[in-house]
């Protein structure tokens, strides 16, 4: 039986906002191979399905860029407006069916600043016939803009993870 299990949400020191985390750690067990795995979070067509991407521009290799961007969102959060926009970054690190590492990476919302800078960490290792995946994001600074944009992805991706291992197990 699989299970997403959040593996490490480390919460604002800030008492009034003591829900909103300042990074994110989730990990989860997909019947697949690594390589499979990691190969959704760079197929075009694949990040479509499983993340909701409308475009998207990866290239697999250290100092490959990691782009991918989504429609704007019709719900407005009162602090970052309307979601969606595009995420990108470098890839710092990538070793082929075992994980890679976005560095220098930005949120740049449909309205308002960018988000960032922060980093990307995905791990896959191989687990009897499952794919242990483990998803981090860091990189923050203290202010409520901040906290609230990782709350609101600590759920996208919590939903967006569970419909990674479907999208792979069907």
């Amino acid at each position: 039986m699989w299970k997403l299990r959040s593996v490490g949400s480390r919460q604002a020191r800030d008492k009034t906002a003591e829900s909103d985390p300042t990074s994110f750690e989730h990990a989860l067990t997909i019947l697949s191979t690594p390589a499979h795995v990691l190969a959704a979070f760079f197929d075009p067509r694949a990040l479509a399905e499983w993340w909701g991407v409308r475009q998207a521009v990866t290239v697999p290799r250290p100092l490959g860029v990691y782009a991918v961007d989504w429609a704007p969102t019709d719900v407005r959060d009162e602090l970052l407006g309307p979601l969606g926009g595009a995420f990108y970054g470098t890839i710092i690190d990538y070793r082929a069916d075992r994980e890679f590492f976005v560095a220098d990476a930005y949120w740049l919302p449909p309205e308002g600043d960018p988000i960032g800078p922060m980093a990307l960490d995905v791990t896959c290792e191989a687990s009897g016939s499952f794919a242990w995946l483990h998803v981090r994001q860091s990189g923050c600074d203290d202010s409520p803009r901040w906290r609230r944009y990782y709350r609101i992805i600590d759920e996208g991706w919590t939903e967006s993870l569970l419909s990674l291992k479907a999208f792979l197990e069907d």
